[in-house]
């Protein structure tokens, strides 16, 4: 019986070599990997766009989240009116804008 015993002795002694300060520091590092490739770039790009969205106006070239691109003819407090044609009008939610598009580029389309 004392040969398994010094199997499951040894087995254990040699598992805990590492020290808790050593564990709690890569859980630091991770941490702030983590932070800095994921949750800091996603807060950056989320304030552009609100930053984009609340600096809409009348006249803007647009393209929503749709892919439909348009002229902003009207804009409220949380929809806008887009021209995509002629006499052809849509109403779209501000946050539905993906981008806003330089002078002139519906022309060009």
């Amino acid at each position: 019986m004392s040969l398994f015993t010094n199997d499951v002795m040894a087995a254990t002694a040699g598992a805990g070599g590492q020290s808790p300060m050593s564990s709690i520091f890569m859980l630091v590092i991770f941490g702030l990997i983590f932070y800095f490739m994921l949750i800091r770039p996603q807060s950056k790009r989320a304030k552009e766009h609100k930053g984009m969205v609340e600096a809409l106006q009348k006249g803007d070239e647009v393209v929503t989240n749709g892919g439909v691109v348009g002229k902003i003819t009207k804009v409220g407090e949380n929809f806008i009116t887009l021209t995509i044609s002629e006499n052809v009008e849509i109403n779209v939610q501000r946050h539905a804008v993906s981008a806003a598009l330089p002078k002139g580029t519906i022309k060009s389309i």
